[in-house]
């Protein structure tokens, strides 16, 4: 799989990367260690080498996780991990990198990204420029090669960026959920900043196989999801009868479409999640996939369908 510089770093990065949030087990039901490993080590040897985690999916053990399936190949591949809202102060930014070094058994992390703005989730008030400060010093120590934020604002980034360089916003993005496209990208672009997009398969909607009336178990995030909840739902199901027939043309899933897609977006990568092996694998063929550019404009089209219909919030879930 080619690759592509993370924003102006000296670190590369798959188009496409694993995504370990479901490796955590919390907010999943279902989930198993030994199906985690061989789905992340399977999205390894597929070509996938960019692997996205955080300290707070399942307090590191999807860190731990990501350390069992990729340690013998650390030099090959490319780690990007999180602190959380509540470690942003300075010695809690350090200590949260500790214990993310020591989790996934490396003594340096690609990608270290700010997972959610100081205040989030009813966090302390924190100033960016005294997270900045201790990220910064992590990159000047080499135990990190560039700073990221996820789930940040453009005036957030905006503000992030006056204290040092951000390499990468990890933003909700995918056909169906576009909020990122009027907000941040444009500076994205202007500033050469990548663009890692999460949840591109809409948590599964994309893949087509959540048929009208499905239940999650308890337990499961995605019971508060927008996107899997009344009309967004049923809009949901006409925009995927419509994205059928492209599939069909191109011999392959409805998934690799919506994730063949995302890639063609201006600095956009795509952080895939995989239950099981197979997953794994559809996910590394969709960065073959070559959409003409009618075809692109006929997916975006089709994904308005829903996006059209969503208000301004940027959070994806109906949290409380």
């Amino acid at each position: 799989m080619e690759k592509r510089r993370l924003g102006t770093s000296d670190v590369q990065i798959t188009p496409i990367l694993m995504g370990t949030w479901q490796a955590g087990k919390r907010m999943w039901v279902g989930i198993e260690d030994t199906e985690s490993i061989k789905a992340i080590r399977t999205a390894y040897e597929a070509g996938i080498t960019t692997i996205d985690t955080a300290e707070v999916y399942g307090e590191g053990h999807s860190e731990r996780i990501v350390a069992s399936a990729l340690a013998d190949v650390r030099e090959k591949v490319e780690y990007a991990t999180k602190v959380f809202a509540n470690h942003l102060k300075y010695n809690l930014v350090i200590e949260a990198c500790e214990n993310s070094l020591k989790n996934l058994q490396t003594d340096y992390i690609d990608l270290y990204q700010i997972h959610w703005s100081s205040g989030s989730f009813g966090s302390e008030i924190v100033p960016i420029e005294e997270t900045m400060r201790a990220l910064n010093d992590l990159k000047t120590q080499g135990k990190i090669r560039a700073i990221g934020v996820s789930n940040f604002s453009r005036a957030q980034l905006e503000a992030a960026s006056q204290y040092g360089r951000i390499d990468s916003l990890q933003p909700p993005y995918s056909l169906f959920w576009r909020y990122v496209e009027t907000d941040a990208m444009p500076y994205c672009i202007e500033q050469q900043i990548s663009i890692l997009a999460y949840s591109p398969l809409a948590q599964g909607l994309l893949t087509g196989k959540f048929a009208p009336g499905h239940k999650f178990a308890v337990g499961d995030n995605r019971t508060d999801n927008k996107l899997f909840q009344g009309d967004n739902f049923a809009r949901a199901h006409q925009a995927l009868e419509k994205l059928r027939p492209i599939a069909k043309s191109h011999n392959c899933t409805l998934a690799e479409i919506a994730i063949a897609w995302l890639i063609s977006q201006p600095q956009t990568n795509a952080i895939v999640g995989a239950r099981h092996a197979e997953q794994a694998l559809t996910n590394a063929k969709a960065a073959t996939l070559k959409l003409s550019p009618q075809e692109l404009q006929q997916i975006d089209a089709i994904g308005r369908i829903v996006t059209d219909h969503l208000d301004n919030n940027p959070v994806m879930w109906n949290w409380s």
